[in-house]
């Protein structure tokens, strides 16, 4: 799989260091922990959607030794024409339970490049989850990124009448459903979460008390993801619940078209998030405190 995880040139220029298992996931997983154990830092380029063909190797022969392998999650999301055997909604789900594995998604093409870095430095197994997408672009967008702390997100933007907790390229789609919405009076906090797991739990906490709700969106079924680790967070502090409102993929199969199609049906695209939020934002009763919160910007 060297052409489609993007390897290509990696390993005609370092061929002693680029190992080429086909689609034995459970073998590449295997030998990436052993390669581990002898003191390297290995990184596996597995597809979503094929990483769980090799959920004993994770569990067993990585995270139960606390291995640090770098499992670098490709065409995490959907997919598009490829359908539903290629679609990557269940990495979340099934690797968030795995103890001290920690999960990651940039927003950017930068931050993958940032997040790579800090999992090579990390002491222990990490998995970054990324779209079959092109780089997300951020109209407007001056702020300098955050550096990148283990389970700390990063504020984008702030707003009093609502907030987007957004996980990895579903920051860009939040980015532009909230400029949408402040031409209409809507002013929204914008979060990169940047981890699923360690969650930020000082920010929505925060969040959860300060702002009149806090949507979540993922690229990733909605049942055992990132809005659940959310609302799992808000109930361990005996916050509110009923302030998340959790957007993903539905419950189902996603069929095939492309990928702008399928993020329209799933409700996914901006156009769908902005009428969730307007939707949302109908309910707000009147005198509802605005939301004030801590800015991280280094």
């Amino acid at each position: 799989m060297p052409e489609g995880a993007g390897l290509a040139r990696f390993a005609r220029e370092f061929p002693a260091r680029h190992f080429d298992a086909a689609i034995a996931e459970q073998h590449a997983l295997g030998l990436a922990a052993g390669l581990a154990a002898a003191g390297l830092r290995p990184v596996c380029a597995i597809y979503s959607t094929f990483l769980q063909r090799g959920f004993d190797q994770i569990f067993h022969e990585i995270c139960l030794q606390r291995l640090p392998v770098i499992l670098a999650i490709d065409r995490a999301g959907l997919v598009g024409q490829d359908g539903p055997t290629h679609h990557g909604a269940f990495d979340i789900a099934y690797l968030r339970f795995l103890p001290g594995l920690v999960l990651m998604a940039p927003r950017d093409g930068a931050e993958l490049a940032a997040m790579l870095d800090f999992a090579l430095a990390h002491d222990g197994p990490v998995a970054i989850r990324w779209p079959r997408e092109t780089a997300a672009d951020y109209p407007g967008l001056v702020l300098r990124p955050a550096p990148l702390r283990l389970g700390q997100a990063e504020v984008l933007r702030q707003g009093p009448d609502g907030a987007l907790l957004a996980y990895g390229h579903m920051v860009e789609t939040a980015w532009r459903a909230a400029a949408d919405l402040e031409r209409e009076g809507i002013r929204l906090t914008v979060v990169n979460a940047r981890f699923a797991k360690p969650i930020d739990e000082e920010l929505v906490s925060s969040l959860t008390r300060e702002a009149p709700f806090v949507m979540t969106l993922e690229e990733h079924t909605v049942i055992g993801g990132f809005g659940s680790a959310v609302l799992e967070a808000v109930i361990r502090q005996r916050g509110n619940p009923d302030r998340i409102v959790p957007l993903g993929l539905p419950d189902r199969f996603v069929e095939h078209g492309t990928r702008p199609q399928l993020l329209a049906r799933c409700g996914l695209d901006a156009a769908s998030i902005a009428a969730a939020v307007r939707e949302r934002a109908a309910r707000r009763a009147p005198g509802s405190a605005p939301a004030y919160i801590r800015v991280q910007n280094g």
